[in-house]
């Protein structure tokens, strides 16, 4: 009988999900070891920004203990959110954060994502996670233990393997045959620096929040992040290869701002700006997601978490979701006496829950990107 008080537990991937899943383990006194692929922290970029739900990302943080340290980061002034038309740049609808104009709209402060990373990873105990260490898969061995593969060869068995790798988990073909599937949006995405200094009319035009304006199936959202620094994407319905049949080369700037120019023709000059002025290269992100719904039976000894148990549009809930995943998993194994209990328990919540959510998502892509 595998002990939750004994276990040995690994956790694929270093991303939110797990993160917040170790920190809570070890507030326990529990042994947790995070496997993660990158060489280092400072690795790539995180991404942008977050808002985190006071029920899901926010309770996750308060279960770690580290709520307070959260408010300390974050921009509740991101909060503010105004969509404009596409054609004049005119104020359609906005929002304000919470003790503002938009008194009683739900607290969800900004944080960036490599800023929320790190509070994760300075939190932990040192040496909790093993930089360099790229999980190739995962075997259960039908004893209630899992061995867990690296590509350089070597293994390791643990009592619990978590997947918590993201949308390619080489975890999840442990329990589920699922594959990413093309969701038929894609996303471009760029950059820029310095803008209340180097872009002040962009600054202004996106506020401290979030700037999104849309036209049939095109839409354009600007995003601000810390340290005065703006991120705009583009997402538009399209197969998968649109860049091959329209003769792109994605590795060129300037076709790819010829091709955008054409997708917003008639835009306001402000908005276009904002997709064709940026001081970063172009970089394409086709969207993915799991099946509808992403379920799998029980399977002793590994489990799965956020992106890699349900990967699903950007709406804004997947990390929320994948933090709750964590908290919801971390604390199953302190209050379950089994693992295999603890293990069940946490995905009798945490599927049904996520199926509904991923409807919801898939619904609203098709809402939002016609």
């Amino acid at each position: 009988m595998n002990l939750t008080q004994d276990a040995r537990v690994a956790i694929a991937g270093g991303g939110l999900g797990g993160l917040v899943c170790a920190r809570i383990l070890q507030l326990h006194g529990r042994s947790v070891t995070v496997f993660e692929r990158e060489a280092s922290p400072d690795a790539r970029s995180q991404g942008g920004t977050l808002d985190l739900h006071p029920g899901t990302g926010q309770a996750a943080l308060r279960a770690a203990d580290l709520l307070d340290r959260f408010h300390a980061l974050s921009r509740p002034e991101g909060q503010e959110w105004r969509k404009v038309d596409h054609v004049t740049a005119a104020a359609q609808e906005q929002e304000w954060p919470p003790g503002d104009e938009g008194a009683g709209v739900e607290d969800r402060p900004e944080i960036d994502r490599g800023h929320l990373r790190g509070l994760l990873l300075d939190s932990l105990a040192p040496g909790t996670v093993h930089w360099g260490r790229a999980v190739g898969g995962a075997t259960p061995l039908g004893d209630g233990t899992c061995r867990l593969e690296f590509t350089d060869g070597a293994t390791e068995d643990f009592d619990l393997v978590v997947g918590a790798d993201g949308a390619w988990s080489r975890v999840r073909p442990a329990v589920s045959e699922a594959f990413p599937e093309y969701t038929g949006v894609t996303l471009i995405e760029t950059g820029f620096d310095d803008s209340d200094v180097r872009h002040p009319e962009l600054a202004r035009l996106v506020g401290p929040g979030t700037l999104v304006a849309e036209s049939g199936s095109t839409m354009l959202f600007a995003q601000r992040n810390s340290n005065g620094h703006i991120r705009a994407y583009v997402a538009f319905r399209t197969p998968q290869d649109w860049h091959t049949t329209a003769g792109v080369d994605l590795n060129d700037r300037a076709a790819m701002r010829a091709y955008l120019s054409k997708r917003l023709d008639g835009w306001a000059e402000g908005l276009r700006y904002a997709l064709l002025d940026g001081d970063h290269d172009f970089v394409n992100r086709p969207l993915f997601a799991l099946p509808v719904p992403h379920v799998w039976e029980h399977v002793p000894g590994v489990t799965l978490l956020g992106d890699a148990a349900h990967l699903m549009p950007p709406l804004g809930v997947g990390a929320n979701h994948a933090l709750l995943d964590g908290a919801d998993l971390a604390q199953a194994l302190v209050a379950e006496e089994r693992v295999d209990d603890a293990v069940r328990a946490y995905e009798e919540l945490m599927l049904p829950r996520s199926s509904e959510l991923a409807k919801q998502c898939a619904e609203g892509l098709k809402h939002m990107v016609p």
